[in-house]
């Protein structure tokens, strides 16, 4: 059902609009989450899917943010009250092809994959932070031989490694690893955002970035140091109850946002220094070219006490200067006549 070209060093930054859980178990919500997330802008919208009865024990406890979302008697519970069955994905994913924005969704277990990939036919599959060390699972996404986008908050480097090496051993297609720090909201002291080049140094990977922050500052600061993603939190509304409503953007932001990242991404350009079209009429106006600063009689060196760079003029550029210093003027030269050389 989801084709696309795999994200590569020079891709344009792929934006995702994470639905994530903030449908709060909703269907009509969910379908409103991508019709707003397709109106500003972004290229990807993406939910999670699972079986809570797969996924955690009863009395798995709520972590600190996901207490002040919500009233929740447990994770089980919470999980349980935000499940989607699995048809309702299907009729997101047909929403949103006829929208023209690409679905996602991130397996959080085994069954939850193989529903992804075999029935709803999903060739890009993320995962997320909390299954990068999950080697069982990671083994049978990789087996896939898909796309794989990787999540990697609360990891070390070396935790990275292990995970990427195991994903190639059995047969993954591309990843692309996205630097994360997973707290709701995170501390900005705690972003971290020049892991990024350094991961891709490191891997040889795409590296993008998963922003868990409020506001756009983060996000456009990973899309100046080269992230090939930017996934971003996505609500209707954050006051709503639920656990990662507070820590998302609202869709006017999250316009703003996607705008400022493609102006980013038009301004990393290439990295080759060179004139710029735009700037050639500046060049004409500014750049400098050698003149006579006084008289100069026929046989006198040239040097710096009769030889100035001014504007406005057609002669040699100031940038000749070393190889015009010191010849012998074959002609009598006028002030501010420009200066030629055999």
């Amino acid at each position: 059902m989801e084709h696309a070209a795999p994200i590569t060093h020079h891709s344009p930054t792929l934006i995702i609009a994470e639905a994530g859980v903030n449908h709060n178990g909703d269907l009509s919500l969910a379908l409103k989450l991508c019709d707003a997330a397709h109106a500003a802008g972004a290229d990807v919208v993406k939910f999670q899917t699972w079986k809570t009865e797969a996924l955690m024990l009863p009395d798995a406890p709520l972590a600190d943010y996901q207490q002040t979302g919500g009233h929740y008697a447990s994770q089980y519970h919470m999980a349980k009250s935000l499940e989607l069955p699995y048809h309702h994905f299907i009729t997101i994913a047909k929403h949103c092809q006829q929208l023209g924005i690409r679905f996602l969704s991130t397996p959080d277990e085994a069954q939850s994959l193989r529903f992804l990939v075999e029935e709803m036919g999903l060739r890009t599959i993320k995962v997320g932070s909390g299954e990068l060390t999950n080697h069982l699972f990671l083994e049978q996404v990789g087996s896939y031989g898909l796309e794989v986008i990787l999540s990697t908050g609360m990891a070390a480097l070396s935790e990275v490694e292990s995970a990427v090496s195991l994903l190639r051993s059995v047969g993954c297609g591309s990843i692309t690893l996205l630097h994360c720090t997973s707290q709701y909201p995170a501390p900005f002291h705690e972003l971290n955002l020049r892991a990024i080049p350094a991961m891709a140094e490191h891997f040889g990977l795409p590296v993008g970035y998963s922003d868990h922050t409020l506001g756009a500052e983060a996000a456009i600061a990973a899309a100046a140091l080269g992230a090939t993603v930017i996934e971003k939190h996505f609500t209707l509304d954050s006051r709503l109850e639920g656990p990662d409503h507070r820590a998302s953007m609202e869709p006017e932001p999250f316009r703003e946002m996607v705008a400022a990242v493609r102006r980013i991404g038009q301004a990393l350009g290439d990295g080759v220094k060179r004139l710029q079209p735009s700037e050639r009429s500046t060049l004409e106006a500014v750049r400098k070219g050698l003149v006579a600063s006084r008289p100069i009689r026929k046989g006198e060196c040239f040097t710096s006490e009769n030889v100035t760079a001014m504007r406005g003029t057609t002669g040699m550029p100031a940038s000749s200067w070393q190889q015009v210093k010191g010849y012998k003027a074959s002609r009598d030269f006028n002030t501010h006549e420009p200066i030629e050389t055999p």
